[in-house]
């Protein structure tokens, strides 16, 4: 990888401008969020409006002092940034694994807002064969440079399908032949005991908060990793290592 692949990569995160992100997101662009100035009214702005309208795009409603602290250039209002990967579509995936004779291995992050747990997770699902990792589109962290840094360049080659809606992803994965596991603390099944022979999905929750009880309730299992110590669980990424290859053991 040449040693300027990353600096590349962080000159080119940020669009500005009202016109020059109408023409990314109309040229094709994969857009991770945009920021837009509250308030913001202009012809440009109904033009952008329904230019992104439809799309998995994360839109924020910011104070004027956020963007300027961004850029001093002109941004119109209007801060844009491009998704360091192209993200793939979980309903076009899943069938293409199956087609290609895979018994697919997912991994469901549900929330996690730290990039450095993110990125370690993503190395290890690169390195363990994990087929691809979901997020969601809001509230969670998402392929930015620093995230491809944290992975040691592993989101570069491993699929991160970005989904609108988490509740719907799991409902989907489970009329697929999916066996969904929830990591949680409240899980009664040890993880050693799961099944998961056949096409599986991991789902891991935020670092705070865990998974939330509308998404658990949706999960075929919830699992635990014992804890014999006095603090009570483990850091995510930690916790993501040890049962992405218990997984990897149990399938050998």
């Amino acid at each position: 990888m040449p040693a300027n692949y990353f600096m590349n990569m962080e000159q080119n995160e940020m669009i500005f401008g009202v016109r020059a992100v109408i023409e990314a997101v109309e040229a094709g662009k994969q857009i991770d969020k945009i920021l837009i100035r509250r308030g913001i009214q202009s012809e440009l702005s109904r033009e952008l409006f329904a230019a992104i309208k439809g799309l998995n795009i994360f839109v924020q409603y910011v104070p004027a002092e956020r963007l300027n602290r961004i850029t001093r250039k002109n941004h119109q209002g209007v801060v844009a940034f491009v998704a360091a990967v192209d993200y793939q579509s979980l309903e076009m995936l899943v069938p293409s694994l199956y087609e290609a004779g895979k018994v697919p291995f997912l991994v469901l992050l549900d929330g996690l807002t730290d990039v450095r747990n993110f990125g370690a997770i993503a190395r290890t699902c690169e390195c363990a064969g994990v087929d691809a990792v979901v997020i969601p589109a809001r509230g969670s962290v998402s392929v930015t440079a620093d995230a491809v840094k944290t992975s040691a360049g592993a989101l570069l080659s491993l699929p991160v399908c970005k989904v609108p809606n988490v509740g719907s992803a799991l409902q989907y994965l489970k009329q697929c032949g999916f066996r969904i596991a929830a990591a949680t603390e409240k899980g009664e099944v040890d993880y050693t005991a799961t099944a998961c022979d056949g096409p599986f999905c991991l789902v891991m929750g935020a670092e705070d908060t865990g998974i939330p009880a509308e998404h658990l309730a949706l999960c075929d299992e919830w699992i635990r990793i014992p804890m014999k110590g006095k603090i009570a669980s483990l850091n995510v990424s930690v916790a993501a290592g040890i049962l992405i290859y218990e997984v990897v053991r149990r399938r050998q």
